[in-house]
This record gives structure tokens, C-alpha cells and sequence, in this order.
């Protein structure tokens, strides 16, 4: 039973791998309850809250991204069925199109992603894309694997009559957080390549100057501009690339997505490359994984990866360590780390 002096956490997901003495300092700090597989089944999740099994805990972490996630969406069928003292939930992974962050905030609960930890490798993946989609490297590449020399030869010869440098072009990132600025710093240093951005909020000088950026103050104005769009940006519970907006891309540019699959419409998306309207794209994430678009497997100007983009094991160590470092910080000190809901929490 949880004692009366510490407050508790409900851990949800695997047991800690990679950050032993920070699980070892949170369990000075707090009583920490793990539920079991089968209780983070939905139907099971939710009888055990109705019955408010593991008492009034203050707080909910979950150090890995594919576990913990059983009881499926955090919505307004589940988050009302929490104690009314659960303060935080800080979980691994970027995205949190899984978590209604509104929600939360309406209980009065704070969301914390683990976004920090996986800038570096989301990055980099988007570099891979970038670059790919520049300089036809899926047709290079299926032509080296493919084995036959009539391939080989054909990419060897004409793959190259199509490729450009990325320098000097320009690369539009909607969504300009910490995995967008990261991939503008990567872009502009090592490619030299011109950077636009659209965000909600344009961001200081400093950081515009730091990589030569413009602001778009409209998507419009950025897909109209852009050579290469990657789209950085949360899911918003709406598609942000369908027909209407590929229509305004740049015709012959080329796009490249590393957020959510979900935001981009596969249909319009193929039919734009078809049409060449798109000259090239590379996803990392899509509409409806783990199941690929058919005709996106068969487009050699298409680079597809399978949602690695965050995949780099520094990348595990660090969310790990921000799901219990965030209760940490917020439930002990009230600085969170990485919050994502607190411009909704209620003042007060």
C-alpha cells in the first residue's frame, strides 16, 4: 500500500532498462505502483479506476513508447475516471496524437512528451530524407539491391540527370519546435540550404538569424516559396497536407514528413506525384501504419522508412529518463521539463 508520507505514481509499460539510479532516486521520492499487463487492457483499466484500486496517486509515467499504451486513447471516456489528484502525466515519445492534451488540461493534469530527447534522431532521419529526395537516391538504391546490371546501369546513367545539390534551395519547415529547429540547424550548416518556416508563433530574432530564417506568416505563403517541405509539426486532429494545400506546393519540389502519418492525405499525395506536380517524397511515418500506401511502394522517386525517424537508442535512454525526471521536477520542485499542455492548464 502506498505509504502516507510519499506521494504516488502509477507506472504504466516495461519495467526501467537503461536509468537505474534516476528509478532508484524517484522510489526515495514517491510509492510507485505498476499495473500489470492485464489490467492495462482498456476494459480492465477503466473497471480499475471506477474502482479506484490504486488509490488517489498523483501522478502517471510511461518510459517507453511501445509499451504501457494497452488501455489505448487517454479521452474523455478515460481521463474523467482519474483521481482527482493526478497532477501530471509524463510519458516517452514525441507525438501524443494518442493523449487528448485538452482534456488533461481540463482535469487539471499536466502532459509532458519526450520530444527533447529525440530531436537529434528525428533530425538526422529528415536530413536522410532530404537528401534522398535531392539527389534520387531510392532509385540508386533499389537499382544496387535489385542485383540486375540493366537496372544498375540505367540509375548509374540517368538517376543523375535529375539530382541536385541541396545548397542553395530552399527548405520550408512547418512547424518550427525543437525537432524543426533542429533540422533547419542541420540543413542550413551542412547543406547551406535557405531556410523558411510557418509556426504558430514566429520565433525570436536570435533564433531566425542563427539559421537564416524567414518567417511565413501563412502556409500558403511557404508552399509557394519552398523547394522541399518537411512537415515538423504535431497532429492537430485535422490533415494538414491534402489536395487543396499539395495544389499550392511549388511545382517540382518536393516533400518529406516526420511527424505524423495521419496528417497527410496518401491519396491527393500520390496522385501529386503522379501527377509530377510533387517531384519526390520521403516518409518516415504514414496514414495508416503499419500498412503503406501500395501505390507509395511502387514510386522510385518515394523514400520510405518505417517510422525510425526517433530510433536511436539514445534517443530510448532519453525518454526514459525524462517520464520520471518530469514527475520529478513538477510534483517535487513545479518546473516541469518538457510540458506540452501548460499554455491550457487553468490559472489558479
Amino acid at each position: 500500500m502506498p505509504s502516507a508520507a510519499k506521494p504516488t505514481l502509477l507506472h504504466i509499460g516495461d519495467p526501467i532498462k537503461h536509468n537505474p539510479k534516476t528509478y532508484e532516486r524517484l522510489s526515495e521520492n514517491f510509492d510507485i505502483i505498476r499495473p500489470s499487463a492485464e489490467e492495462r487492457q482498456r476494459p480492465a483499466f477503466i473497471q480499475a479506476l471506477k474502482e479506484k484500486r490504486w488509490g488517489d496517486f498523483q501522478g502517471i509515467f510511461r518510459p517507453f513508447w511501445n509499451t504501457g499504451g494497452e488501455m489505448g486513447r487517454w479521452d474523455r471516456e478515460l481521463v474523467p475516471l482519474l483521481p482527482a489528484s493526478v497532477r501530471i502525466f509524463a510519458s516517452a515519445g514525441a507525438g501524443y496524437d494518442w493523449a487528448d492534451v485538452d482534456v488533461l488540461a481540463e482535469h487539471g493534469i499536466l502532459y509532458c512528451n519526450g520530444a527533447a530527447a529525440s530531436s537529434e534522431a528525428v533530425a538526422d532521419m529528415a536530413i536522410f530524407h532530404i537528401l534522398s529526395v535531392f539527389r534520387n537516391l531510392t532509385w540508386s538504391h533499389l537499382a544496387a539491391r535489385s542485383g540486375n546490371a540493366d537496372q544498375w546501369l540505367e540509375a548509374h546513367k540517368y538517376a543523375t540527370m535529375t539530382a541536385h545539390n541541396p545548397s542553395g534551395y530552399i527548405l520550408g519547415v512547418i512547424g518550427l519546435g525543437n525537432i524543426g529547429l533542429r533540422i533547419a540547424q542541420k540543413a542550413y550548416q551542412a547543406f547551406g540550404m535557405q531556410i523558411y518556416y510557418h509556426d504558430i508563433v514566429k520565433k525570436s530574432d536570435d533564433i531566425e538569424k542563427s539559421i537564416g530564417a524567414t518567417y511565413a506568416a501563412t502556409l500558403d505563403e511557404l508552399l509557394a516559396k519552398a523547394d522541399c517541405i518537411v512537415l515538423a509539426t504535431p497532429f492537430g486532429g485535422k490533415k494538414l497536407i491534402n489536395a487543396e494545400t499539395l495544389a499550392k506546393f511549388k511545382p517540382g519540389s518536393r516533400f518529406v514528413n516526420i511527424a505524423r502519418g495521419t496528417l497527410v492525405d496518401e491519396e491527393a499525395l500520390v496522385e501529386a506525384l503522379k501527377s509530377e506536380h510533387l517531384f519526390a517524397a520521403g516518409l518516415d511515418v504514414f496514414e495508416n501504419e503499419p500498412h503503406v500506401h501500395p501505390e507509395l511502394t511502387k514510386l522510385r522517386q518515394v523514400t520510405l522508412t518505417c517510422h525510425n525517424a526517433g530510433g536511436a537508442i539514445e534517443t530510448n535512454w532519453g525518454f526514459e529518463r525524462l517520464s520520471m525526471e518530469n514527475c520529478e521536477e513538477y510534483l517535487l520542485r513545479g518546473k516541469p521539463i518538457t510540458p506540452v499542455n501548460l499554455h491550457l492548464m487553468k490559472k489558479g
